[in-house]
């Protein structure tokens, strides 16, 4: 069973964006015209979601169904408020664990990550609202249900998180080989946030330019890195491994 929901039609996907429903993805036929359109369009932009523009081909695919050109997909999670995580963490007396996660895109290595994260007691996953991985049907199974056990904050800019993180004391460290430092000298004793970045890239220049540390797994082997979700449970375990000391 699909733990998303599919929705079709102007009124419908209008309705739920309004109701504050978590969109996960939405597909725009291309050359919609029309005003319920231009206001559906204008609905998007404010609430700073980003549509998929496709062929009637590939909507006929999505649904058979009377679309009227416009098919969304529901988050089978509620995204909560990063700064409310943050202070429930503080207010519980722990030492606060986040992952940020830079650009993700594969949802069986979100959710393996997810997964990680629960059974390490994160606090919370932060992604972006743009070219993240969604919160599928395909997530909930790679995370075992992970996903409805740990929070998960959908933010615009992970930047401005990270800032929000650095102004409550967590320190945040980037896993990238673009450094000379070693995962293991670092102190993750300290209330920490680890940022992963994509499958391809890595980390952003961006985001590794804001960040307060960058470390790195000691490689030994030809292969020049590992997956990205098997990089994260080695940082996390490292932060686990300092805790327990």
């Amino acid at each position: 069973m699909s733990n998303e929901t599919q929705l079709f039609g102007i009124h419908a996907v209008m309705e739920a964006i309004k109701s504050g429903k978590s969109i996960d993805k939405i597909f725009l036929q291309k050359g919609l015209q029309g005003d319920l359109s231009k206001e559906l369009i204008a609905l998007l932009r404010t609430h700073k979601i980003v549509p998929n523009t496709v062929p009637i081909e590939k909507m006929n695919r999505l649904t058979h169904k009377n679309h009227q050109g416009v098919v969304a997909f529901t988050s089978p999670i509620d995204f909560q408020d990063l700064e409310e995580v943050i202070i429930q963490t503080q207010e519980k007396g722990e030492v606060p664990l986040f992952i940020v996660l830079d650009q993700l895109t594969d949802v069986r290595n979100f959710g393996a990550i997810i997964r990680t994260a629960e059974c390490v007691g994160a606090h919370g996953i932060i992604i972006s609202k743009t070219g993240s991985a969604p919160v599928s049907a395909d997530t909930v199974k790679t995370s075992v249900g992970a996903v409805f056990s740990i929070p998960i904050c959908k933010v615009d800019h992970l930047k401005d998180a990270l800032y929000l993180l650095h102004s409550y004391g967590i320190q945040s460290v980037a896993a990238s080989e673009k450094t000379e430092t070693n995962l293991y000298s670092m102190n993750f004793t300290l209330p920490t946030a680890i940022v992963m970045g994509s499958e391809g890239d890595g980390v952003s220049k961006g985001i590794l330019k804001t960040v307060n540390h960058i470390a790195k797994l000691p490689m030994y082997g030809e292969i020049s890195s590992l997956n990205v979700s098997v990089a994260a449970g080695a940082f996390l375990y490292e932060v686990i491994r300092q805790r327990l000391n």
